[in-house]
């Protein structure tokens, strides 16, 4: 992969071998960090699994950052009242199915009461494919409205290992308080480590490395996460 000259001058101010403690290595991310725009920090943690192991989880992070989502809800009577009660961009039932059909896709996220999920199943083909069919196991399908909305507005997020066994998320901005930053990391990992495997023998967590959106990644050290 080519890398410009700023990326190439930045890797010359650390050691990419060695594993930081964590308020270091969040403090070196900053450091390194070059680009114009408030960047995202990302963790990315590689895990000793195999391809029959599901690692999966959300989780609410302590500290919200980012635009709010904008939520759609698939709901009907009182459950549609609800939704609207807890301030969601959109609530409804037929008519939204049908605007998704016919292309319309401006929102981030889709909760459905499960007397719903009937209908908003045969949306499969389109939101499968851009991650947003709602789904029992991200508590997505639900009740509870007003307790998932409220999650998602606080900053819930979703994890999970991708085919080569690295869970990738979004941990915060390069602007956030280095503390907010660690809160939030040493949930994502700890959340992390909690879905090891029962079958997983020795190390379930192989490394942590942490970065910015153009920026390298920093090794973070185990002692003091352990």
């Amino acid at each position: 992969m080519k890398r410009g000259k700023k990326y190439k001058a930045v890797i010359q101010k650390y050691n990419k071998q060695e594993q930081y403690p964590l308020l270091k290595a969040i403090a070196l991310v900053k450091e390194l960090a070059f680009a114009k725009f408030d960047e995202t920090v990302e963790v990315a943690i590689k895990l000793n699994i195999e391809s029959k192991h599901s690692i999966r989880d959300i989780l609410v992070l302590p500290h919200n950052f980012g635009q709010e989502k904008k939520i759609l809800v698939f709901a009907k009577g009182d459950k549609a009242e609800e939704a609207t009660k807890s301030g969601v961009a959109y609530v409804g039932d037929s008519d939204f199915i049908k605007k998704i059909k016919e292309g319309w896709l401006d929102f981030d996220v889709a909760v459905a009461t499960p007397d719903m999920m009937k209908e908003v199943g045969k949306l499969g083909p389109i939101l499968g494919r851009k991650g947003l069919m709602p789904n029992p196991k991200t508590r997505t399908v639900t009740l509870d409205i007003k307790g998932t909305v409220a999650e998602l507005k606080k900053g819930r997020a979703e994890f999970r290992a991708d085919k080569t066994g690295v869970v990738h998320l979004p941990v915060g901005k390069i602007s956030m308080d280095n503390e907010k930053l660690r809160d939030n990391l040493k949930l994502v990992i700890e959340s992390v480590e909690k879905k090891k495997p029962v079958d997983v023998k020795g190390v379930f967590i192989r490394s942590i490395a942490i970065s910015s959106t153009m920026g390298p990644g920093i090794r973070v050290s185990f002692k003091e996460l352990n």
